[in-house]
């Protein structure tokens, strides 16, 4: 009886003082209605005790996770012990209506589910109203909009995105960023532009913000919404706007050390950008794909008038500027630019250049190209042709530099004969050099010239430098032949003798060749046109370093092989229109490294002007 008793005893002992072997998990928010990007707490409470870590992984898709922090309490009432841990998590919404929170798993247990009524807030850009509820927090007081300079672009075509961000309440530690994708790329251009308005009373810090986009592919488009991420005073600090400092100087850098006040942070995020991108129109040009606005081209020349002599350079400049493309998408003119037989080209670096025209992008390219004819006569420069799409009117424009005659007379110097009967003459017979200072033709059968020799022995007696000058000239026709035999081939051990290459060999070919055809076989069996367009390139670019092919079709002309032309074709139409693509023929093409020594021209590292 006793063993009975003791055991109830020791059982009650213990359930007063153990754990709760049971558990709850709950969920709740600090408020039901918030704004897009507004902070919202996610408190998850867990009654009793767990080593595990609740699965929050599922708010990612309608939530930005902010920051999370964890805490726990024991506490002990009447020698019954309890419990609590609390995980507090910080969201942002991304998208406005009404979001439900799934339970959460915390070990076995998991919580209650949430719903949480999202408007559009700050992110639709509007200007907040101070008589309407909530005006006063930080996220009405801060707005961020986008306009595009047009709506429906072609493919690979420049749209510039204009950013607007409005700032009424002190910040620090602010960012602003937009992220491309793989269907549009983004690059920041300009400098921001900074001001301040006033609005209902309220300074503003408004900040400007320009973005080159260039969509890939055609069809719709949806980019993610820039996002600004700052720390601003909490609700019950001051929001006086004038305490804002210069904003890039100090928000955007060390931030606002000055007020020492309650700082949460703060995440925004503009509504997303949309684009009907246009596909490439098959009425286009399809050597040359160049959407714009609008462009010109212009020339001059250096010299603009006087006689032009062989061997003497004309120098060509070239200026093509265009509306809502890249400086980088302007095609190569020195390329382009065809010339006669007789004359050679010699193209400068190009400078290119972008800017803004307002809110549109403006590129521009300019190239000074050498042209010097190697014989005198009469030449035609033909004219030279550019085809560009009008995106504005939607149709194929051509610009054409007309062409240009030039008389090119022979170099100073050469002789009245040789102008006469022109290239390719026999020069005229060389005279024989004077002896003496008397002119002597030994091929003349003339009696004379036996007493002409002994006048010349006789002056050559008597003037004693005359000696002198032979012995030098001995000593250097010596020297000549010395010099000589030390330069024919293989008479002195160091020497390298370069041997001529065959015609029709093949050079090695790089190491990053085989590297770009290898990945461009992978890309081929993915049928990933974007992909194998790349490793074209890459190879091309490995090949001909000098001057690499900017596009598929100067690939295909550099390569001058018909089994090559439709599966590069095929690839790049696929590109632009973003069709389906089978890789395979193009893989069957490039199974044997092509043989690029009939495209690539050896050029001497120092031009040869008269060849």
């Amino acid at each position: 009886m006793k063993k009975i008793l003791y055991r109830a005893l020791a059982a009650l002992m213990a359930s007063s003082i153990c754990l709760s072997s049971w558990a709850a998990v709950t969920a709740s928010l600090d408020k039901t209605r918030a704004t897009v990007g507004e902070r919202v707490r996610l408190m998850v409470q867990n009654t009793g005790s767990s080593d595990q870590q609740p699965n929050i992984s599922g708010l990612q898709q309608d939530f930005d996770v902010l920051g999370t922090q964890r805490g726990s309490s024991v506490q002990i009432v009447n020698g019954h012990m309890s419990s609590q841990t609390q995980l507090t998590v910080l969201l942002a919404p991304k998208h406005d209506g009404t979001i439900r929170i799934a339970p959460i798993q915390w070990g076995a247990d998991q919580s209650n589910a949430l719903e949480l009524v999202v408007g559009a807030g700050a992110s639709n850009g509007s200007n907040p109203d101070p008589t309407k509820p909530g005006a006063n927090t930080a996220e009405s007081q801060i707005t961020l909009s986008g306009t595009l300079d047009q709506k429906q672009p072609y493919v690979q075509s420049a749209v510039v995105l204009s950013l607007r961000l409005n700032v009424g309440v002190p910040i620090a530690q602010a960012s602003l960023d937009l992220q491309g994708s793989s269907d549009v790329l983004v690059k920041q251009i300009g400098q921001d532009q900074q001001h301040t308005e006033s609005r209902n009373g309220r300074s503003y810090q408004v900040i400007e913000r320009k973005y080159l986009l260039i969509p890939q592919r055609s069809g719709a488009i949806s980019l993610k919404g820039p996002v600004f991420q700052a720390q601003v005073q909490d609700q019950t600090a001051s929001n006086n706007g004038a305490d804002i400092d210069d904003f890039f100087g100090s928000v955007f850098g060390q931030g606002m050390g000055r007020l020492n006040r309650p700082m949460r942070p703060l995440h925004l995020q503009a509504d997303a950008i949309e684009m009907n991108v246009l596909p490439r129109p098959a009425t286009a040009d399809a050597s040359n794909w160049l959407p714009a606005q609008k462009l010109t081209l212009e020339e001059s020349w250096r010299p603009e008038k006087g006689t032009l002599h062989v061997g003497e350079p004309l120098t060509r400049h070239l200026h093509l500027s265009a509306l809502g493309v890249t400086a980088g998408q302007l095609p190569d003119l020195a390329e382009m630019m065809p010339v006669p037989d007789g004359i050679k080209k010699y193209p400068d670096q190009a400078k290119n250049n972008d800017g803004l025209q307002g809110a549109t992008l403006q590129a521009s390219r300019d190239q000074d190209i050498a042209l010097i004819a190697s014989a005198p006569g009469h030449y035609v420069l033909p004219a030279l042709r550019l085809a560009w799409w009008d995106t504005v009117n939607h149709t194929q424009h051509n610009i054409e530099l007309p062409e240009r005659s030039l008389d090119i007379v022979p170099a100073t110097g050469t002789g009245a004969n040789y102008a006469a009967t022109g290239p390719g003459a026999a020069p005229p017979p060389a005279a024989t050099p004077p002896v003496g200072g008397i002119g002597v033709d030994l091929n003349s059968g003339n009696s004379n010239a036996g007493t002409a020799l002994l006048q010349a022995a006789r002056v050559a007696q008597n003037t004693p430098w005359l000696w002198v000058s032979l012995a030098l000239a001995v000593l250097w026709l010596g020297t000549l032949l010395l010099w000589w035999r030390t330069r024919t081939p293989g008479s002195r051990t160091g020497v390298v003798v370069a041997q001529p290459r065959t015609p029709g060999s093949t050079p090695a070919a790089p190491p990053h060749a085989s590297k770009a055809l290898a990945a461009l076989q992978q890309a081929c069996s993915a049928n990933d046109a974007p992909a194998a367009r790349q490793h074209v390139l890459a190879w091309a670019a490995s090949m001909w370093p000098a001057s690499p092919p900017r596009g598929l079709q100067a690939v295909t002309e550099r390569l001058g092989d018909d089994r090559f032309t439709p599966p590069l074709q095929q690839l790049d139409r696929a590109c632009y229109t973003n069709a389906a693509w089978n890789g395979q023929a193009l893989a069957q093409a490039f199974a044997h490294a092509p043989k690029a020594a009939a495209a690539v021209k050896a050029a001497p590292q120092i031009p040869d002007l008269y060849a």
